[in-house]
């Protein structure tokens, strides 16, 4: 077996000696006694030893005399930089030091939310993400009980916290909540108005040229929510769904046959005798006078005849489709509810019928079948499609909705979907436009990394215009970045256990993204969240978020948080309901509102982590650099991490160290020289000789940026 061969490049202020202690090696050999076997002395302070017989080892470089790397891993020969990062080949020699960087005059207050209008690069945002049904409750007027899944109070037997709960006037009476805890733009869930038993997210859309009116009030329409956030210097991100309609089809353009609603009598009952909550007498929409849930100008004669009268959904109607006369107790309910694919417009719809089992990895089955019974696959490919949903979105960028975020983009082909970004691109220059492709895994596709998908339906795919899966490079930039489920979907493996192990690999392929420092990054959102089978709000240990957090809004990307995530809403939770009784009070989409009221608001912003939250908003708003520059030197050695972030050749500049469990000393090599100061404690430092130092706290950070700003807000339990 070939020897495995190791060089260390010495940093500055250590001993002349420098050890390695090595274990865990395979094939297993001994592992050395502390401080480990001396290395050899190279030329331009570089160290080296072989290690015989060894292919793989965990290691630690050290001096003998109190200074040390992290825990390292090395499964072939490699250059160690004193940052700990690792080459294939020797790193060229610095030609010399650093030249000064250019410098810009400073704002007046570096953590003041300037304008929207002023804001153009969506990478200085950070944001926060709501189901706005679900959020706080300003108007109880519109609130509504979705069919499916209706809580009952236990004592009364009455129902109790209306799926449509939350609404726009709730939203606009806590913007300077979400303006305190330091957001910069909000996310919503669609705001479309939607059909299905349980719509009320948002993504089952009915019609895209009308507002839910379960959402909206007299005096707070979606027009009031862009005006009132604009006034504060929030953005709007509205949510789109391209792929898929509900299963009544869409009004005005094509309707997918069904009988209505009403006329359905579950299996053991009589007509009328229903009695499900607000919904008595049948299953139709309670809240509107004709009990009928349809109102599509373009379904058939009978059906809209039907539609004006009968509320009651007693009169007997013949099924044109098989004769037989409904009310009729236990009438086969996929006439009411289901969908037969092969009878759909092909006109609107794909006709390939249902996702199943093996077409998850699929590329043809994702992108031709339905994704689920309530949201049915739209030709996306065709024309008719494109201007309806092109031209429907269009009139909401003009009401001034900032940037859109694309729903299930994995499930429409990556050159047909750009179609629709690029036009609202050209309707809105200047649009930040991502998107959502779900992957539970690093999502490298053909490249490797154990992925068992093609690289056509992962995220990188989709900020590229290349068509070699195994080559990003061939082609550029799609300008449509991605949530980054790459980098998330390690946080099971290693925040979720106080560790950072793992997270320099995903980092070290930012390369494969178009852009990856436009990438909006997370630890949970409505449908995934870090632990076991990503189904459930995090629940680990305070202090392990904190680290999570710390870690999103120092690294490269734009952070994003859930809603309740500040408090620990609802930890432990599962994101959506799971079993056959489960209501969304027990999920992590319960109702947030409570915590909103007047009398408990307080409460609430004193929680630790929305403190912590906070803090971080203000500091990454003061810092350019982690705004927007991509990562260097990253280094991490699980209880910790460094990396650098250069934006602009040194207009903005920082070297962030951070920890997760106990206290730690870092030591960044070939940085810049000149006066830092730590966003965290205030501290300053001289560099003189390309090493900076410094030690920070247990799950702390520390933000040392170049002539910057100094301590910003005060300490809390995780920043200090």
């Amino acid at each position: 077996m070939a020897d495995l061969v190791i060089r260390f490049k010495k940093p500055a202020d250590w001993s002349d000696t420098v050890y390695i202690h090595y274990w865990d090696t395979t094939p297993a050999v001994a592992a050395t006694n502390w401080p480990g076997a001396p290395m050899t002395a190279e030329a331009g302070g570089w160290f080296a030893v072989r290690l015989h017989g060894v292919s793989a080892a965990r290691m630690v470089f050290n001096d003998g005399s109190g200074r040390q790397t992290g825990d390292l891993y090395r499964d072939r020969d490699g250059w160690c930089s004193e940052t700990g990062q690792w080459s294939d080949r020797k790193p060229r020699a610095k030609s010399g030091p650093k030249k000064a960087p250019r410098r810009r005059a400073p704002s007046p207050d570096p953590v003041a939310l300037r304008p929207v209008g002023e804001r153009t690069d969506f990478r200085e945002e950070t944001i926060y993400f709501l189901l706005t049904a679900r959020f706080y409750d300003g108007d109880p007027s519109n609130n509504f009980f979705c069919r499916d899944r209706i809580k009952f109070n236990e004592a009364s037997g009455e129902p109790e916290d209306p799926h449509w709960r939350g609404d726009f006037k709730g939203l606009i009476q806590r913007l300077d909540y979400l303006r305190d805890l330091g957001f910069s733009a909000i996310w919503i869930t669609p705001p479309v108005e939607n059909r299905s038993g349980l719509d009320y997210h948002g993504y089952h859309g009915y019609d895209w040229t009308r507002i839910d009116p379960r959402l909206e009030s007299p005096d707070a329409t979606y027009q009031d929510l862009i005006d009132q956030a604009h006034a504060r210097g929030i953005k709007i991100i509205q949510d789109v769904v391209v792929n898929h309609s509900c299963q009544f089809g869409i009004r005005g353009k094509v309707h997918i046959d069904h009988l209505p609603i009403k006329y359905y009598v579950p299996q053991g009952k009589q007509p009328g005798e229903e009695r499900h909550g607000p919904y008595v007498g049948n299953l139709g929409n309670y809240a509107w006078p004709n009990r009928d849930d349809i109102d599509n100008p373009v379904a058939p004669d009978w059906y809209r005849e039907r539609h004006g009268r009968d509320p009651d959904g007693v009169e007997p109607l013949v099924d044109p489709k098989t004769g037989e006369t409904v009310p009729k107790p236990g009438y086969d309910p996929g006439r009411f509810f289901g969908i037969d694919a092969g009878t759909l417009d092909p006109e609107w719809y794909h006709q390939e019928g249902f996702i199943a089992g093996g077409d998850w990895e699929n590329q043809w089955a994702l992108q031709a079948k339905h994704l689920a019974g309530d949201c049915i696959d739209l030709a996306t490919e065709r024309q008719n499609v494109k201007d309806y949903i092109i031209g429907s979105v269009n009139r909401y960028l003009d009401m001034g909705v900032d940037a859109l975020r694309i729903d299930t983009v994995k499930h429409v082909e990556r050159d047909n979907l750009l179609e629709y970004v690029n036009a609202w691109k050209a309707h809105k220059p200047g649009l930040f436009v991502f998107g959502e492709n779900l992957v539970k895994g690093y999502g490298w596709g053909d490249m490797g990394g154990g992925d068992n998908g093609p690289s056509p339906i992962r995220p990188w795919w989709y900020t590229r215009l290349g068509h070699d899966p195994r080559d990003p490079n061939s082609g550029g930039d799609s300008g449509f970045p991605q949530l980054d489920f790459g980098l998330f979907s390690t946080f099971r493996d290693n925040l979720s256990r106080g560790s950072y192990d793992g997270v320099a690999r995903v980092l070290e392929m930012d390369w494969i993204y178009g852009n990856a420092t436009e990438l909006v990054t997370f630890l949970q959102n409505h449908d995934v969240g870090p632990d076991n089978d990503f189904m459930f709000r995090f629940k680990g240990e305070q202090w392990m978020a904190a680290a999570a957090y710390n870690l999103l809004w120092t690294a490269r990307g734009i952070p994003c948080l859930y809603y309740g995530e500040e408090i620990e809403f609802m930890k432990g939770a599962p994101q959506d309901v799971i079993g056959e009784r489960d209501t969304l009070d027990a999920t992590g989409r319960a109702y947030f509102g409570d915590h909103l009221e007047d009398g408990r608001i307080a409460e609430t912003q004193a929680h630790p982590l929305y403190q912590h939250i906070k803090r971080l908003n203000m500091v990454r708003r003061a810092v350019p650099a982690l705004q927007k520059a991509a990562m260097g030197q990253v280094s991490e050695w699980g209880s910790g991490m460094s990396f650098v972030r250069d934006w602009n050749d040194g207009e903005s500049y920082a070297v962030v160290g951070l920890t997760i469990g106990g206290d730690q000393h870092i030591t960044v090599g070939g940085v810049r020289n000149g006066t830092y100061r730590d966003c965290v404690t205030g501290s300053e430092t001289q560099v003189a000789d390309g090493t900076l130092s410094f030690h920070v706290n247990g799950n702390s950070a520390g933000i040392h940026v170049l002539d910057g700003p100094g301590k910003i807000g005060a300490d809390g339990a995780y920043l200090r």
